[in-house]
């Protein structure tokens, strides 16, 4: 099956699933200015982060990942990361299942 979805089209606050039910989940993340989403985990997940625009700080286990738009971040979902827009941002992060052999 191919699906197509544009990440303008996808509205919900801060975040909203691009495919539900499928795998890997493919979430948009849209955060203004200062806002933050609380430190959490995501266990069993391999998580990549593309910043489309805007600057986010991603805390990964407190460390700081500043990311202008383009870049991408990749961390073990075991990790608690914690997101905080430096600008009004917009960002795509896909959360895959871990293989069984990691």
């Amino acid at each position: 099956m191919t699906e197509t979805v544009a990440l303008d089209d996808l509205t919900e606050r801060p975040r909203e699933v691009a495919f539900p039910g499928a795998e890997p989940k493919t979430v948009r993340l849209s955060l203004d200015a200062g806002e933050e989403v609380p430190a959490h985990r995501h266990p069993g997940r391999e998580i990549v982060v593309h910043l489309v625009s805007g600057r986010l700080d991603v805390r990964v286990d407190g460390e700081s990942n500043v990311l202008e738009p383009g870049d991408l971040l990749r961390f073990d979902g075991k990790r608690e990361v914690s997101p905080k827009a430096e600008a009004d941002s917009t960002a795509l992060l896909v959360l895959a299942p871990r293989s069984e052999d990691e």
